[in-house]
This record gives structure tokens, C-alpha cells and sequence, in this order.
């Protein structure tokens, strides 16, 4: 969609609040000049009587679609006042039919799927308010434009994350980050003000979208009542066939009966208060996500004056120095990224995991600071010409390139620590956490070379994909396959029964390769959890019918008591021993 909606293609229709006829448009001028002479004219001419001078009229005059104020006459600002109000365009046409379906469809699923764990359901959820945005849209004269497209295609498929891994941090990421690029779909943001604040600028348009909802299907239920009684008739009646034939042919063949069973969501009375929150959330959401597509929010039009500009020398010379800092830490790191284990002993007198240990975290920390120093230096930066922007590039591209050495070390120590004590869900984040930073330092750089206007949204689009790649990879399917592999190449490892069988079922496929009692001890919790699930089809992710599978054909043995000996042997296997055995690292 454009990062406007086009004026000139919206519908005119009757304000519900004016009850008034639509103004007529002026034809087209020559000139600008004219054109807002004619246009204040108009707006004159048909201003009711008693309205003030000037009323009708634009306050900082034409062209400026974001002005407050500006909506049909009469018609009253459902955003209130505030920033949002001042940069978000005139007041959206009457909510069409197409929207209203859309949005109640979304209610209705959101009802009957959402409340019994998450999964497809999600999919199945999103898609009819993903129609519903559109249609609104559509109805704005906004026009579909390829970050639209990329934020609102890859929304969905986060959504995805949900439906295939069991794991719920990963899929509380992906939702997490579905619903920011659904936001920045809506909004077409692209400073970076507008992509930080558009990622959550959706929750603004809660009421009024509801606002505009009412609106809407009051202006539309006073002049189509007919139609209104005629809908509700047919579906009460395709709803009364479908229950009575479908519960005749339910009881005469057993095995319709259970695919109905599995297709159709268990509602109860009792979940009645539970439901209906459920299709209000469904309802306020579809609905704010329709008004944000009608008239989103301009959050592009918050802007910060960049800092009054440094000399060369005052601005350059603290940031010399810190290259060279890095640039000496540096040279003895490259000591141990090149020569391993040999040459860590030999340099610190620690072994491998002790040395990643002792400054993995320091070098994370390290790795965000300079992220830190990097926008407060562009801030405070010479713009005085072009020797000023050679020395910005110079400086701060050297700073980048160090920083990307320093996160490499950083992850060379994480692989030595996890080579010895074994990887961890902690390991693993923060690990992905470290290689997106450095994913940001070559976006900088790239932005040092071709220009940074597209920097905000490509670090956005990173950011989700990051997402995306980690829920998808199956963070707890890796953990527990290195665990395994490290048990399986050494005999003396041993594997941490107590760790391991916490995980997720998306750990199963891994964790069925151990020999017994390793893995029904392993297995035991995640076999009760899985096998006595009666969770729905929509609400069961892949991993979790793959694990049910796995576990029906082999399920555990013994009673547990051989769990006992594997969990307080002293072997804990992916901690490293401290004073009490126990390292949450």
C-alpha cells in the first residue's frame, strides 16, 4: 500500500454525524494557487449556516494529507487529540461490507480456535483480517507497494513458526514479531521513528476502529434493514439444517462422528466468558487493523534534529582512539580464533571453556555499546562536506570492521564452551543474538556506501527473518541433538538427564537415538504431556504430532527409578561444575 491514501479515489458518501450532502469536488486547476481558492470557496459556500469562517477550510493548507481535521464535514475526529490524531489523515469512508464480514469472520474464528493452545489456528485467524485490511484499503485509495507486500507476507509467515515447533519461546518471538511487521504493513513506515513506533502503532487504532465500526454499521443498518433481516434469517436457518442432519449422520456412522468430532471446536458453556473475550479480541483487533489500513497513522511525520555538528578533530579523535583499542584486542584474539585449543592454554593458562566463559558476555556487552557509540556519533557528526563524510565513512567503517572481529571471537569462545559442557537454550539464544549484531554492522557498513535511507526497514526485515531462521531451525530439536552427538562420540560425556528432559516434544526425534535408560528417562515427562494431549487439530503444532507418533510406536519402559542414579551421578553434562555443582550458564 502507498505511505498515502489517495483522496481523489475515495467514494463520497453521506457522514453519518452531518447529515448533510457530500461536498461537491472542484474541477481540476492549473495552478496550486487556484486550486485552494476554489477549494476554500467551496468549502464556503457549502458550510451550514452558523459554522465560522474558515471552518471548512484546511488549517495549514492543501497538500498536507496528514493534516488533523481534515475529515468530511461534520464529521468528527475518532482519533481525539494528540500526536496520533495531528498526523493521521482525514476520517476513513464508511466501513464497506466487504470490511464488516471480513472483521466478523475473524470474531467468530477467533471464538471457536483461539482458546485451546496455538497452532494453524493463527493462520486461520489472521487471514480473514489480513481481507479485512485490504478491503479498507481498498476502499482508501491506498495502493499495494513492495514493502507492504514484504512486511505483510512476512507477518504470515512467522505465523508459520507457531504451526510446526512445539517450543513456546521461539513461538512467542514469532508472534511477537508477526504482529510488528503486520503493524508496519498497515503504517508504511520507513524512518526510524516510523519503524520503531509503527511496529506497535496498531494498539493506537483500538478505539477508533471500534469507533468506526459502530459508525459504520449503524449509518449502513438504517438504510438496509431488509437486507439485514434477510441474512440473519438465511444463516439461522443453514445453521439449524446443518446441526440437525449433522448430528443424524453423526450418530448412524461412528466414524463421521469422530471427523466431525476433530473438525469442529469443543465450545462448552462453561468456557462461555472465555469465548466471548476471545471474539471481542477478534473483533477490536480486525477492526483496528481495517481503520490503521484506511487511515494509518503518519508516524514518519515525528522526526528528531539531528545534534549540532562536532569539529574534525573534537569528533574524530575519541573515536581514533577506540579503533585502536579494538584493533589491539584484536591482534591477541586473533591468537586464539586461529590457533585453538593449544594455543589458549598455552596464552592464559585456562582451559577452553573457562577462557569462552570468562568473556563471551563482556563481548556481547561490548558488541551493543558500539552499536550505541555508532548512532551517537552520526548524530554529533561533521556535515560540512565532502572531506566530512570521508572522514565519517573512514572512522566509523574502520570501528565496524573491528567490532565484526570482535564478534566473531565472541562466537568462536561460545563454541568452545559449548564443544565442552554442551549447548543450552540460553547458549543457543544468545549465541543468534551475538550473529544478528553482526548482521547490523554489515547492514551499517553496506549504508556507509550506498546510503542509510534504507537502513531502518532493512534492519527490520533482519531482525524478523532472525526470528523466522531461529524458529524454524528448531532451537530445542538443536539442543538436544548436540547433547546426543556429544554422547554418542564420547563414552565419558555423559548426557544431563535433568536438562534435557525438560524440553519441548520438538526434542523427541533426537532424543529417541539414546539407549535406554537414557531415553525413556529422557522422554518420560515429554511421553506424559504429548500422549495425554487432547488438544485439536488446529491447536497441535508438526512437532507434536511427530512426537506423538514416535512415542506411540516406542514408547518408554521401566518405572522411573533408574532416572534417579542418571540425575545425581554428579554428571551434568552442559553446566560447567562451580562450588555446588550447578551453573545456570
Amino acid at each position: 500500500m502507498s505511505d498515502q491514501p489517495s483522496e481523489a479515489s475515495r467514494p463520497p458518501e453521506r457522514s453519518p454525524e452531518a447529515g448533510t450532502q457530500p461536498e461537491p469536488r472542484p474541477e481540476p486547476q492549473a495552478s496550486t494557487s487556484t486550486t485552494t481558492a476554489t477549494t476554500t470557496e467551496v468549502a464556503r459556500t457549502t458550510a451550514p449556516p452558523g459554522t465560522p469562517a474558515g471552518a471548512g477550510a484546511p488549517a495549514s493548507g492543501p497538500g498536507n494529507p496528514w493534516q488533523y481535521g481534515a475529515g468530511a464535514p461534520g464529521a468528527k475526529n475518532s482519533a481525539g487529540d494528540g500526536v496520533a490524531a495531528r498526523l493521521r489523515p482525514p476520517a476513513p469512508p464508511l466501513i464497506r461490507p466487504a470490511v464488516l464480514w471480513s472483521v466478523l469472520a475473524t470474531a467468530v474464528l477467533s471464538a471457536l480456535f483461539l482458546g485451546d493452545g496455538l497452532g494453524v489456528n493463527l493462520l486461520i485467524v489472521a487471514a480473514p483480517a489480513a481481507l479485512a485490511a485490504f478491503f479498507a484499503a481498498r476502499s482508501a485509495g491506498r495502493r499495494l507497494r513492495p514493502w507492504t507486500a514484504t512486511w505483510a507476507l512476512g507477518g504470515l509467515v512467522l505465523l508459520a513458526v507457531p504451526a510446526l515447533r512445539d517450543a513456546g519461546w521461539p513461538t512467542f518471538l514469532a508472534v511477537v514479531s508477526a504482529f510488528a511487521l503486520g503493524s508496519l504493513a498497515l503504517h508504511g513506515s520507513r524512518s526510524w521513528l516510523g519503524v520503531l513506533i509503527g511496529s506497535l502503532g496498531l494498539f493506537d487504532a483500538v478505539v477508533p476502529g471500534i469507533i468506526w465500526g459502530v459508525r459504520g454499521v449503524r449509518a449502513r443498518a438504517d438504510g438496509s434493514r431488509a437486507r439485514w433481516g434477510t441474512a440473519l434469517r438465511t444463516t439461522a436457518v443453514a445453521v439449524v439444517l446443518l446441526v440437525v442432519f449433522g448430528t443424524l449422520f453423526a450418530s448412524a456412522d461412528a466414524a463421521f462422528a469422530d471427523l466431525l468430532s476433530g473438525l469442529m471446536p469443543d465450545v462448552s458453556l462453561v468456557e462461555g466468558p472465555w469465548r466471548i473475550f476471545l471474539f471481542a479480541l477478534g473483533l477490536a483487533g480486525a477492526l483496528a487493523a481495517a481503520y490503521t489500513a484506511a487511515a494509518p497513522v503518519r508516524w514518519d511525520g515525528i522526526t528528531v534534529s539531528p545534534g549540532k555538528p562536532r569539529g574534525r578533530i573534537e569528533w574524530a579523535l575519541p573515536l581514533i582512539v577506540l579503533n585502536l583499542l579494538f584493533a589491539a584486542f584484536i591482534a591477541l584474539q586473533l591468537v586464539v580464533l586461529l590457533g585453538g585449543y593449544e594455543k589458549v592454554r598455552a596464552e592464559t593458562g585456562l582451559d577452553h571453556a573457562e577462557y569462552a566463559r570468562q568473556g563471551f558476555w563482556q563481548l556481547l556487552w561490548a558488541t551493543l555499546l558500539t552499536l550505541l557509540v555508532i548512532a551517537l556519533a552520526l548524530r554529533w557528526a561533521p556535515r560540512g562536506g565532502s572531506r566530512d563524510r570521508t572522514l565519517v565513512r573512514a572512522v566509523l567503517g574502520t570501528l565496524c570492521v573491528l567490532t565484526l572481529v570482535v564478534v566473531a571471537s565472541a562466537l568462536r569462545r561460545m563454541d568452545l564452551y559449548v564443544d565442552e559442557y554442551g549447548l543450552t537454550r540460553l547458549r543457543i539464544s544468545v549465541a543468534a543474538m551475538e550473529l544478528w549484531l553482526g548482521v547490523v554492522l554489515v547492514l551499517i557498513l553496506a549504508a556507509g556506501v550506498f546510503g542509510a535511507r534504507f537502513l531502518p526497514r532493512a534492519i527490520a526485515v533482519s531482525a524478523a527473518a532472525g526470528v523466522l531462521a531461529f524458529g524454524l531451525l528448531s532451537p530445542d530439536g538443536l539442543v538436544a541433538e548436540q547433547n546426543v552427538q556429544r554422547f554418542e562420540a564420547r563414552d565419558s560425556a555423559g548426557i544431563d538427564i535433568d536438562y534435557v528432559k525438560d524440553l519441548s516434544a520438538d526434542a523427541v526425534p533426537a532424543l529417541d537415538r539414546l539407549p535406554e535408560p537414557e531415553r525413556s528417562c529422557a522422554l518420560r515427562i515429554i511421553q506424559r504431556e504429548v500422549l495425554h494431549d487432547d488438544a485439536p487439530w488446529y491447536a497441535t503444532s508438526w512437532g507434536e504430532a511427530r512426537a506423538k507418533e514416535i512415542l506411540e510406536k516406542r514408547p518408554v519402559v521401566g518405572d522411573g527409578r533408574d532416572c534417579y542414579r542418571l540425575g545425581t551421578d554428579g554428571v551434568r553434562d552442559g553446566y560447567e561444575p562451580d562450588d555446588d555443582g550447578y551453573d545456570p550458564y
